[in-house]
């Protein structure tokens, strides 16, 4: 008797581990978009949820950026249910870009309908069909952005609801699991348009392994392994230093004294609690914060987005939203 083929144990095999974190008869959820890295995924969960004693469903996002989206998200969903996924629920979002680019606002909507799904139906996990293709690329835009080392950090493996089990597996992987299952992934044409940055950012990768030799995605995805740790080190100092200073104005020797890697992250934190939204504060605007410290010479105030300031007065430092501002 001849067992699954190499891609789809390999696929299978990531999904098990990381069931055993789940309670038993817990539900956990694939967001799928009928791509073939959420494809296989979905196939790998309805096989090895049951087996362990776990329920397995699904979560297609329709974005709705494109004509015929609703037909691609009830497609993606009739593929989980023909799998055995129960349940599965197709949530139409709203994608509001203004500010922020279409990729980062339609993140930010399919994550936060992914993790409203998750607490509707109460499941312990929402699984994501992220690679190491995906994890490299994250990698060389966080280089391109010049954001420090959570940026280059990649995504985790785990954070509160969202999984990833198949960031130690390449996206011809996952794609090979689908052809052994007969399973006809959907290819969305917005990746293969160069008006996304991360498509430029995977084609270039792609010229990096053909001009330096296959591997280069692996080492970016490493790296990030790498890095991961030492952020979430720096993260936790940062966050018993944002205790430590209590609520504002806060000295601004107090700040100075503080180790710049632990420093920055504190900047961060102060901004985001005004209001600042995370995905538009770049590493520039945490420099600007600094400065206020570290170069100080009678400047004004910090514009930050969201809309958001930053202003030093009396050897004090404020960072507060705009509407407080006198």
């Amino acid at each position: 008797m001849t067992g699954p083929a190499p891609a789809v144990a390999a696929v299978r095999l990531a999904v098990r581990e990381l069931l055993r974190d789940v309670p038993d008869r817990g539900l956990v959820l694939v967001g799928c978009s009928g791509g073939a890295d959420s494809l296989a995924l979905a196939a790998a969960a309805a096989f090895e949820a049951p087996r362990a004693g776990r329920r397995a469903g699904a979560v297609v996002v329709d974005h709705g950026l494109q004509q015929g989206s609703a037909e691609v998200a009830a497609q993606a969903a009739a593929r989980c249910r023909a799998l055995g996924l129960d349940p599965v629920e197709v949530v139409a979002v709203h994608v509001d870009a203004p500010g922020r680019g279409p990729e980062a606002a339609a993140r930010e909507a399919r994550y936060a309908a992914l993790r409203a799904a998750a607490e509707q139906l109460g499941a312990a996990l929402v699984l994501l069909g992220h690679t190491r293709d995906d994890q490299a690329e994250q990698v060389l835009l966080g280089l391109v952005r010049g954001s420090g080392a959570r940026s280059l950090a990649g995504m985790p493996r785990r954070r509160d609801v969202f999984a990833r089990p198949l960031l130690h597996l390449d996206r011809a992987t996952t794609r090979a699991a689908c052809e052994a299952e007969g399973l006809a992934p959907w290819d969305d044409p917005h990746n293969a348009d160069p008006a996304y940055l991360r498509v430029r950012a995977r084609r270039l990768l792609q010229t990096f392994e053909d001009e330096l030799g296959p591997g280069v995605a692996a080492a970016l995805a490493r790296s990030a392994d790498l890095l991961r740790d030492d952020a979430d080190a720096l993260d936790d100092l940062a966050r018993q230093a944002r205790e430590r200073l209590g609520e504002g104005p806060w000295p601004a020797g107090d700040l100075a004294a503080l180790p710049r890697a632990v420093r920055t992250r504190v900047w961060r934190m102060l901004a985001l609690e005004a209001g600042a939204p995370a995905g538009s504060l770049f590493a520039t605007h945490v420099e600007a914060l600094d400065a206020l410290v570290t170069a100080w010479h009678g400047q004004g105030p910090v514009a930050l987005p969201g809309p958001v300031r930053g202003w030093r007065a009396d050897g004090r430092v404020t960072v507060e939203a705009c509407r407080r501002v006198e």
